[in-house]
């Protein structure tokens, strides 16, 4: 074996294990859909210095897992996430230097960074309030299921900054079409559930005691598929926004011949030829 598949072999690990110091993690009884919930619910789930940087650590490191297969994004208590804590975020930003301050900017950027690169498929149950940096990282999730009290709001404005932070001006026009955009991060004002699911941020609603297990059976309908090419759409629809079209049907055709080689592709074969329903294994 080489020098280099002995390096990749030994960065590969399992995450069943995990344990957080600023959030809640769990796993699936089959050990393939993971729960991330945000667990400061008596402020409503903000961030802090330190849980920006875990979960960034944790996404990067997603990358090597062997068993977690698709990701739950949620918040304790009825909300979501509130964003950047204000007392232990916001104030201390004012007393930073110039160099602090584009090192705190990088490091929310790379978490948002580290969700679309990680091949897991990211799910987010969004309940209540979602602003700041919490609208953020349901924005960067894959798909985002949501309640009718849900109130997502890219508020930077209105603490004096602007719409631009975390890719807002990029991933926002995307999801919901330029001029929407444009509204929401000039004025910083809640986008409204039924909006969300009009405009296509939310892929759909449910009641509050039920998106949360709405998210995980999504998550784990996607597990249960074949996840090494589930991998590679997600990789495809990051990084073909930055192609022409000659450019992504060439990467897709390259994508798909890749997945072609795999197990999976020949166990749905199979199974097709059986009659039965294909069992993917991943591979």
């Amino acid at each position: 074996m080489s020098d280099v598949a002995l390096d990749m072999r030994h960065h590969k690990r399992t995450f069943a294990n995990y344990q957080p110091k600023h959030f809640l993690w769990s796993v699936s009884a089959d050990g393939k859909v993971a729960t991330i919930t945000l667990n400061r619910p008596e402020r409503k789930n903000p961030l802090t210095f330190d849980s920006y940087a875990e979960l960034r650590d944790l996404f990067r490191g997603l990358c090597y897992a062997t068993d977690i297969k698709a990701v739950v994004l949620t918040g304790a208590g009825g909300n979501y996430c509130s964003g950047g804590d204000v007392h232990e975020i916001i104030g201390p930003l004012t007393r930073m230097t110039m160099p602090e301050l584009l090192d705190f900017t990088r490091m929310t950027g790379d978490l948002v960074k580290a969700m679309r690169a990680c091949p897991q498929p990211i799910v987010s149950a969004v309940d209540g309030i979602c602003a700041g940096a919490g609208a953020m990282m349901a924005l960067a999730s894959d798909l985002r299921l949501g309640t009718p009290e849900a109130k997502t709001a890219f508020l930077f404005v209105r603490v004096g900054l602007a719409g631009a932070d975390m890719g807002a001006c990029t991933l926002l026009p995307r999801m919901i079409g330029q001029g929407r955009a444009s509204e929401l991060l000039y004025t910083g004002r809640a986008m409204t559930a039924q909006e969300g699911m009009d405009w296509g941020f939310f892929n759909a609603l449910h009641a509050s005691d039920s998106v949360l297990g709405a998210a995980q059976a999504l998550a784990a309908q996607i597990a249960a598929g074949p996840t090494f090419a589930h991998g590679v759409t997600k990789k495809l629809l990051h990084q073909e926004w930055n192609m022409g079209v000659d450019e992504a049907i060439e990467a897709e055709a390259e994508a798909q011949a890749i997945c072609m080689q795999t197990r999976d592709f020949r166990r749905a074969y199979d199974a097709f030829v059986a009659k039965q329903k294909p069992v993917f294994e991943g591979d």
